[in-house]
């Protein structure tokens, strides 16, 4: 149990990042698209313009979820980071950011419904939305206290 309580918002954001970042590179999840733009020096991922309209046979469309949810995992790695070093010191996450956090995974859940998305992400926002109001709560209580005294 010591452990769990060690865990952060932050940590299970990296965790999320990594997971993705790991399914992109390996042979059962994008690999073959993701050697492709590993030879191209991730210089030409796609057919950019001459890809548009995005219609089947003209859109290479498994390059672009590829990229997109490597990318993705990319990029809530330090998102990750900043949380974790902000939950470490105690202190709350903004009330906005955590909301903002939810309709991006409910709109991520509306365009994906099955998906991490929906089955990780939504359950953890949620988490992340009570648990830090919580928190908030808390230490609004206390500097009450304190500034009472």
């Amino acid at each position: 149990m010591k452990i769990l309580k060690q865990i952060t918002n932050g940590i299970a954001l990296i965790a999320i990042g990594i997971l993705h970042t790991k399914l992109v590179v390996s042979s059962d999840g994008c690999g073959r698209q993701f050697a492709n733009f590993w030879n191209t020096f991730f210089f030409k991922i796609s057919g950019g313009l001459n890809e548009l309209p995005a219609v089947a046979g003209k859109t290479n469309f498994e390059n672009f979820a590829a990229f997109w949810f490597f990318y993705f995992g990319i990029l809530i790695i330090p998102l990750g980071l900043l949380v974790h070093s902000i939950e470490k010191d105690n202190r709350s996450l903004p009330q906005y950011f955590t909301i903002s956090y939810l309709i991006v995974v409910l709109i991520g859940c509306y365009m994906v419904p099955n998906s991490g998305m929906t089955f990780i992400m939504l359950p953890h926002a949620i988490y992340m939305l009570v648990s830090n109001y919580l928190k908030a709560k808390k230490f609004a209580q206390k500097e009450a206290i304190y500034n009472r005294d």
